[in-house]
């Protein structure tokens, strides 16, 4: 048995007719006919159906064929036919044709599969595709079972052809693609970092990187001038669905550019990598302030595929008599809106006003929402009568309103809280509304983000602290001139998803260590986590700045699917957890040992230990039950008579063990065996100390992916 002339199922045609071929892959399906057996072949390629029958195969591999199940690993020889007119399936690409099998030899038998895998039918017309519901967990277990759909070995091949244009563009561009430390040293980047002990230097640790930040701007500072690389970056972050702790990114940075250079290079890469999945995104890409996105949509990563977009009403508001809209403005908020254009029949008063204001809009932070039905004689609502004839007037026209528009208003003296719970309200309704069009893909800049952000303490850095700011002369302890600064960053948003973003670098050090001071950062603190490279700024920094692409959220993107889970071979699952590795997992203790992490704790105190030194207290810690002065002296009492009574039987005992009674098994919880509804629900008083309550159940927080 040889392989080296062995052919790809997927790519036998019409023309192979009358030709011998080696063929090897997995029985992805068998139909059994009586002294005729067909299955399908399957490799990577694609798949050709073979025929085993006692005149051309012989009895001998008819036998052995009859013993083939499900994911059997074969090795077939045998000739290409056309089949006869009328048994074509078109459901796969070689679908003509199929190969009369002469020799047989099974290379590997497979066990009971723990899900289908097959996803073709072999009758033209009827469909294989899996009809039951695999739980993800299980489908991760067996990765290597999943991974042989398909489907999935498609979504990886794409994966593959993308980022191969990305290095084929990136090269015509004169980049180098350039690898950086996978173990470095913890920085401050945002996330919190996977830390890695070291053996050779006891109770100090490596990082694995969040990004290769530092490292591609020492890059630009030894003259590399375009570098790229592909790249797994790593965040201890909060568990989120879509998330994960490992993680691709293109990662790019260039010397001797400016913001114009990274919007043109990354458009024309971005058009060629949506290419791969068959779509072509419209040039120029439009931009939009940070300011402009967050007045508008609420988000700064705005999804523009449909309209909704804010209109601020606050100054029609401004002599308004309606006590909460003047209560709210006294305050110095503001009043923002949407038109839900010809939703009013859709979007009933018992909708907005019993789901949306009293329970949806309160999820998203605000306090209440403020709706209006636009009719034939103006607005209709439970407030309208509230309002002037004026701010009538001034809304149906602020808002462009017709007759069959809902007005939905949110107001809140904070100008953050409005635009974010705006913005979720806009999705939200858009997304149950059937608002958003489908295979639509709008790619736009956002530009002009702030670059500090308050903070309990003072500020934080809105992207990074290596931003270069719009201006250079600001006071780095005046915290109300720094959230006034702009930062030259740039997102690439699409469809809602921040698809990456980049700034233009500080590589002047007196301006680095500014940004520092305007962050509290010390000296000391400057100098351990970033001395080695504000050395480097002293050398003759150029000019430099980059982007970062999510590989994984761009992909998925391209291929539609509704995970990135879907476009990575070996992903961690919802929790962070591996279910085919179990990882992450305890290890031995001598490799902790060996690690110096025993004992690396030294002398701390442990929690709770300053309590347990009191018998009280330490009653009181491990119950979670606070004593205060006045049940001190019963508990202690109490402790001292139970005490007494332990010396009384150790006593009476002396070395003979204390006799036990078992009491008889009985139901300690309610009389009887059958099952009756408890008086106080049927009273209601079950439910008087639920923190909410629902048509007759507990309310409880809704839990959404």
């Amino acid at each position: 048995m040889t392989f080296h002339d062995r052919l790809h199922c997927g790519l036998l045609s019409p023309s192979d007719a009358g030709k011998e071929v080696v063929l090897a892959g997995w029985v992805d399906a068998l139909r059994d006919h009586g002294e005729v057996l067909f299955i399908h072949l399957r490799d990577r390629s694609g798949i050709v159906q073979i025929v085993f029958s006692p005149e051309s195969s012989g009895e001998e591999v008819c036998v052995l064929a009859g013993g083939l199940k499900s994911e059997y690993c074969v090795h077939i020889k045998g000739r290409v036919v056309k089949r006869v007119e009328g048994t074509e399936n078109p459901g796969i690409t070689t679908g003509g044709i199929e190969v009369v099998a002469e020799e047989l030899t099974i290379l590997s038998k497979a066990g009971t599969l723990p899900f289908q895998i097959s996803e073709k039918s072999m009758v033209a017309g009827a469909s294989a595709k899996r009809d039951e519901a695999v739980a993800e967990d299980l489908r991760l277990q067996y990765r290597y079972l999943d991974l042989r759909r398909p489907t999935m070995q498609g979504h990886l091949i794409k994966r593959h052809r993308v980022i191969k244009t990305v290095r084929d563009f990136l090269d015509e561009q004169g980049f180098i693609e350039v690898e950086t430390p996978m173990l470095t040293k913890s920085t401050p980047e945002g996330a919190r970092d996977y830390l890695v002990p070291s053996r050779h230097y006891p109770k100090n640790f490596y990082a694995l990187p969040q990004s290769p930040q530092l490292f591609k701007q020492l890059l630009m500072v030894s003259g590399m001038e375009r570098y790229f690389q592909i790249v797994r970056c790593f965040r201890d972050e909060d568990l989120r669905p879509n998330r994960q702790p490992e993680f691709t990114q293109l990662d790019l940075e260039a010397s001797f550019i400016d913001e114009e250079f990274i919007y043109a290079l990354f458009e024309e890469l971005s058009v060629r990598m949506f290419r791969i999945g068959g779509i072509e995104l419209p040039r120029p890409y439009p931009r939009m302030t940070w300011l402009d996105a967050m007045n508008s949509t609420g988000s700064d990563r705005p999804d523009v595929r449909f309209g909704m977009t804010f209109k601020d009403a606050t100054d029609i508001f401004a002599g308004t008599s309606y006590s909460i809209f003047k209560q709210i403005l006294g305050r110095g908020g503001c009043i923002k809106g949407i038109n839900v254009k010809g939703q009013s029949e859709r979007l009933s008063k018992n909708v907005l006003q019993n789901e949306y204001a009293k329970e949806i809009v309160p999820g998203f932070g605000a306090k209440g929402m403020t709706w209006m039905r636009v009719v034939e004689n103006g607005l209709e609502s439970n407030i309208v009568q509230f309002f002037s004839d004026f701010e009538r007037q001034e809304i149906l026209s602020r808002f462009e309103a017709e007759k069959g528009d809902v007005i939905l208003m949110i107001a809140d003296p904070s100008w953050s809280l409005v635009c974010s719970a705006l913005g979720q309200l806009r999705l939200h309704l858009a997304d149950r509304l059937g608002l958003i069009p489908e295979d639509l893909f709008c790619p736009l800049w956002v530009t002009d983000f702030p670059l500090f952000e308050a903070a309990e303490h003072g500020v934080t850095s809105s992207h990074h602290p290596f931003t270069m700011p719009d201006r250079t002369d600001f006071d780095p302890e005046n915290i109300e001139e720094l959230l006034s600064l702009k930062s030259r960053a740039y997102d690439l948003v699409m469809n809602g998803e921040e698809l990456g973003g980049g700034s233009i670098r500080i590589n002047d050090r007196t301006l680095q260590n500014r940004i520092f001071k305007a962050l509290g950062l010390s000296d000391t603190d400057v100098e351990e986590k970033f001395g080695f490279f504000l050395k480097a700024l002293e050398y003759g920094a150029p000019p430099h700045g980059g982007i970062a692409l999510g590989v994984d959220r761009v992909v998925a993107m391209i291929l539609g699917t509704s995970s990135i889970r879907e476009v990575i071979a070996f992903p961690k699952n919802r929790s962070a957890f591996c279910p085919l590795t179990e990882a992450p997992s305890a290890v031995a203790a001598s490799q902790l040992a060996e690690l110096g992490l025993l004992d690396l704790g030294g002398a701390q105190t442990l929690p709770g230990t300053t309590e347990q030194q009191d018998l009280i207290d330490s009653l009181s810690w491990v119950s979670r039950i606070a004593l205060n002065d006045a049940e001190r002296p019963a508990i202690t009492a109490a402790v001292a008579d139970a005490r007494a009574l332990a010396d009384l039987v150790k006593n009476k005992c002396g070395d003979h063990e204390p006799m036990f009674s078992v009491v008889t098994v009985a139901n300690r919880t309610r009389e009887g065996t059958a099952p009756r509804v408890s008086a106080f629900a049927e009273t209601g008083e079950i439910f008087k100390n639920a923190p909410a309550e629902k048509g007759g159940y507990f309310k409880v927080a809704g839990i959404l992916e």
